[in-house]
């Protein structure tokens, strides 16, 4: 017994040593905080924690003065991400957890009323030449805002037509391709098979399946460091650069009002919600630009989605009170970053509600002021957002917050 104790002892006391004794590793802040490859270069794994904190300052303007401030301090994201490859460099994988409580928000009974901690869980599979198949949750080829990562952001957080029309992440399967047209001239080809109804389903498909196709063209020859889906001109690039991109986005027989978001569409209203569910078939289209060039930024996109039926009716025709969020929308903005790294941007942002969907048109001018510290993983951005609805309602929103990325 008392042999068992001190070899227990000393166990104990050598792992506290270890914790103890500072260890030196040639990584650097920005570059994960874990970064592993096998001896036999087998696998390889990248951790890298990031978190966003801001603060938010809301008035409302009911057509003679403004009202009181509403003030609201939030930890917007708060993730763990995991990235590298497995057997070959050809088979990589991410795997992507949130834990605020707006990445985890969302339980229904097709997700067993559960939070939705995985955002992405995903393989690419770089099988021949330009070819990568994907598998698995993540984002679909859809508006470049939305696929930019949103540590990657030149505003607090993205536009008013990115979070009323975006086509999300979904599970399924995606081809990658890429040609090259030219000397420079690249184009690069996507194309998704996915379940229709976004993340974290856990209960079987619902109505039909989703299908997504975007091309992009770069006429002027690839962005530095990916750049073209990171906003701001961080790299600074010595010579224009252009990403120009076309997406459709068709999802049968959808049952949420958003496709892969929004209430689920029943026919049956009555308390326990527990009726058969309405289907229509949504058509989601985006045109959208990145162009960057020696510190400037610029990024334009269009969206447009429409639907069968736009308002959810029973079997014998009438509406449930559900109704499909179809419209069009258009998002400018631009920037430009000082050689001190401070960069100044502004936005301009308009909604445009088909009529069968009760919603006022939406106009929003944003005006942003950031400091990169360490690029996009140590910032602190500011933004001030005067919106109207319809012409007549206003409200001036003030957000404050900072990024840190390991």
């Amino acid at each position: 017994m008392k042999l068992r104790l001190s070899i227990m002892a000393i166990v104990a006391i050598s792992v506290l040593m270890k914790l103890n004794a500072q260890e030196i590793s040639d990584t650097s802040f920005g570059k994960g905080l874990i970064n592993f490859v096998a001896k036999d270069s087998s696998f390889s794994v990248k951790f890298a924690p990031r978190f966003q904190v801001r603060s938010i300052s809301s008035w409302d303007y009911d057509g003679n003065q403004y009202g009181s401030a509403e003030h609201n301090f939030i930890v917007r994201r708060a993730r763990l991400k995991f990235d590298g490859f497995a057997y070959s460099p050809k088979l990589k994988y991410k795997l992507e957890l949130g834990l605020s409580n707006r990445d985890v928000a969302g339980a229904n009974e097709y997700n067993k009323n559960t939070p939705r901690y995985i955002l992405d869980a995903v393989i690419m599979w770089n099988f021949a030449g330009n070819w990568e198949l994907w598998a698995g949750q993540t984002k679909l080829p859809g508006n470049v805002e939305r696929v930019v990562s949103s540590a990657n952001l030149q505003f607090v957080n993205r536009s008013l037509l990115n979070s009323r029309f975006n086509i999300d992440r979904d599970l399924g399967i995606q081809i990658r391709h890429k040609t090259n047209l030219g000397k420079d001239f690249l184009m690069r080809e996507k194309f998704a098979i996915s379940q229709g109804e976004g993340r974290n389903v856990t209960e079987g498909n619902e109505g039909g399946l989703q299908y997504t196709a975007r091309l992009e063209f770069l006429p002027f020859g690839t962005f530095k460091s990916k750049g073209d889906y990171v906003q701001s001109d961080l790299k600074r690039e010595a010579k224009p650069k252009l990403m120009l991109g076309f997406t459709y986005n068709y999802n049968q027989d959808a049952v949420r009002e958003r496709g892969f978001a929004g209430d689920y569409m029943f026919t049956t209203e009555d308390e326990s919600k527990n009726g058969p569910l309405f289907e229509t078939n949504q058509t989601t289209i985006f045109a959208d630009a990145m162009f960057k060039y020696n510190g400037f930024s610029f990024m334009g996109e269009y969206a447009k989605r429409t639907a069968d039926d736009v308002i959810a009716t029973e079997a014998d025709g009438t509406p449930t009170g559900d109704i499909v969020l179809t419209g069009n929308a258009l998002n400018l903005q631009a920037g430009y970053l000082f050689k001190s790294n401070y960069e100044i941007a502004a936005r301009f942002t308009t909604l445009d509600y088909e009529k069968e969907t009760g919603a006022l048109p939406t106009t929003q001018y944003t005006l942003g002021a950031s400091k990169y510290i360490v690029g996009h993983k140590l910032k602190v951005q500011s933004d001030l957002s005067y919106t109207t609805l319809d012409g007549n309602e206003n409200n001036i929103t003030f957000r404050l917050g900072f990024d840190i990325h390991f």
